[in-house]
């Protein structure tokens, strides 16, 4: 925290003269009340007596509301220059990690750090800033005008029991500041169960397990109420005790004072003034042990950011070439093993691409199609061998001039909670509306969206909800032709769509894409009759390729799964005409 108070020390320090502005301008009222009280007591109230008083009180209440308003100005708004330049930072840093990264750390630990952890960085910079200066401040400057202005030895005896304030403080606060992070953390697991709950409704019912997720869930609400009343349990010991030592101070005062008062060693107007005083006095020591409790969470919270922030990608980022890749693809891999595998998922895949043809990839669930696409992807950097764009590595690409040529459609589309429109668009808002209109008509979808109730304005809910898998689907393969790739890869995207439909965008791209390159992995292989290669995978290993002919006559995998998927699809077009 040390770089941010000296980049923004000249805020900071505005904000504690603005501070110290307030609690000089405090001390005046308690004096001011001290010589109206003498004043009735002598009776010696006049109108010329009084007009002094009422003017300092006011120039005090005024000058205070504007100091406050300046060092809240200063330094909240400080805390929250902080908030914004944390979020940004955090989600630059995770906007530049790879897949092991987002693997390593839940997704509702990545959101923790940037609500929670900077909610509590916010609190140091703002609240702890806060406690600390007005606390010391407004403590010095009252005990001095208390022992100055009214008398030392009373003084002392009022402050020993309020320094037991800070001290439950710093105690008792440590053990509720953990007590409500343990409420917060048991919040968020229940805030998870919900949602989980909540989209996987359909797989509880079907299999039968309502009961038991209702059982789990009633576990974790007992949890949460456990943790919630320990937290209060702490909580209600904490301002009893404030109370009883602020009553030990007042009590000493009283008798003390009443003491002094009556001996005639001080006016009663001193002694209400004294009084005042210490009603103000009972926050800073408050304060002080509020800010060592904020101090500790904060150094615990930026410590866990700046752990997170310091970790790397994986994949390479050299900062490298500028141009754009384009020309021929190949694919030259002599093995590739995932991070903590013992196994090696890909090992001997060797494949070129002419610039403007389709290369197929088939083979069974995790034969290793979905893993080659993540090194195109580059996902993962770390393999033997090497896949060239024009004869140059993609790892010597700069990351964000490699990645905008590649159009990506993965089977599970994800679907911004907004319309049609901005989902298709998303790559770039200003791209007009015929524009969109024609890629959702190469990916077969522009005649669903005018049925939809408001067209292209439709909204499609959370992930898409409002839309089936298929229209899904091919809303993504609409938002990657939109920005006409050199590379579209499709990785199982047509799975949700029927043959005819699937079929009319494969002549779409073949004829709309002449001299890009497509990758179509798919488990329905018709989507690769026309490829001008593919490539069968098992066990990580091309196992056979060719043209969709050439798979055929070699009688292998690929001839006998074609074969069984044209006998179901034939099936089914019979069950179909005959109902």
């Amino acid at each position: 925290m040390k770089w941010f108070i000296r980049l923004e020390w000249r805020s900071y320090l505005l904000g504690i003269l603005a501070l110290l502005g307030v609690a000089m301008l405090g001390l005046i009222p308690p004096i001011m009340i001290g010589r109206f009280a003498n004043l009735i007591s002598e009776r010696a109230l006049t109108g010329a007596a009084l007009g002094p008083i009422i003017v300092w009180i006011a120039i005090a209440t005024v000058g205070q509301y504007l100091l406050r308003f300046g060092w809240s100005y200063f330094i909240w708004g400080t805390s929250a220059r902080l908030e914004r330049l944390m979020r940004l930072r955090l989600l630059n840093h995770y906007l530049e990690m790879d897949k092991p990264f987002f693997q390593k750390h839940r997704t509702g630990d990545l959101l923790a750090h940037a609500t929670n952890d900077i909610n509590q960085l916010q609190r140091v910079a703002g609240n702890g800033v806060l406690q600390l200066f007005d606390a010391l401040i407004t403590g010095v400057s009252v005990v001095a005008a208390m022992a100055v202005v009214v008398n030392p030895l009373l003084t002392i005896m009022a402050v020993v029991p309020l320094l037991g304030i800070t001290l439950v403080a710093q105690l008792l606060g440590g053990s509720i500041s953990a007590a409500f992070s343990a409420v917060q953390d048991m919040f968020s697991q229940l805030n998870n169960k919900t949602q989980e709950s909540l989209m996987g409704i359909k797989v509880l019912k079907t299999v039968g397990e309502a009961a038991e997720d209702t059982a789990d869930f009633q576990t974790k609400i007992n949890d949460s109420i456990r943790a919630t009343r320990h937290a209060e349990r702490l909580d209600s010991l904490f301002n009893p005790a404030i109370t009883i030592l602020t009553g030990i101070s007042f009590v000493g005062t009283i008798i003390y004072g009443g003491y002094l008062v009556q001996t005639g060693s001080l006016s009663i107007g001193s002694l209400i003034t004294f009084v005042t005083y210490l009603s103000a006095l009972v926050w800073p020591f408050l304060g002080l042990g509020f800010f060592f409790n904020n101090l500790q969470r904060g150094n615990a919270a930026y410590e866990r950011i700046t752990t997170l922030l310091a970790e790397q990608p994986a994949t390479l980022d050299k900062k490298g070439l500028k141009q754009v890749p384009r020309g021929d693809l190949q694919i030259d891999l002599t093995t590739f093993q995932y991070p903590d595998a013992t196994e090696a998922a890909l090992q001997n895949v060797h494949a070129t691409v002419q610039a403007g043809n389709t290369l197929g990839l088939v083979g069974p669930v995790g034969s290793g199609k979905s893993t080659l696409i993540q090194l195109l992807l580059r996902e993962f950097d770390q393999y033997a061998g090497s896949i060239k764009i024009n004869q140059i590595d993609i790892r010597d690409y700069d990351k964000d001039t490699y990645l905008p040529v590649i159009g990506y459609v993965p089977q599970d589309n994800f679907l911004f909670s907004t319309s049609v429109l901005e989902n298709i668009r998303f790559a770039d808002p200003n791209i007009s509306l015929e524009r969109v209109q024609e890629a959702a008509r190469w990916a077969a979808l522009h005649d669903d969206i005018m049925n939809l109730p408001d067209g292209y304005d439709t909204q499609v809910g959370e992930q898409g909800i409002s839309l089936s898998g298929g229209q899904r689907q091919r809303l993504a393969i609409a938002r990657a032709l939109i920005i006409n790739p050199d590379i579209l890869i499709l990785d199982d995207a047509l799975s949700a769509v029927d043959a005819k439909t699937e079929q009319q965008i494969l002549t779409m791209l073949h004829n709309q894409r002449q001299g890009k390159t497509t990758i179509i992995a798919t488990h329905r292989l018709s989507a690769v009759v026309q490829a001008a290669e593919t490539l069968v995978f098992e066990h990580g290993r091309v196992e056979a390729r060719g043209t969709h002919s050439d798979l055929i006559q070699e009688d292998g995998w690929y001839a006998r799964m074609f074969a069984a998927q044209q006998l179901s699809e034939k099936l089914d077009q019979e069950v179909t005409t005959h109902g």
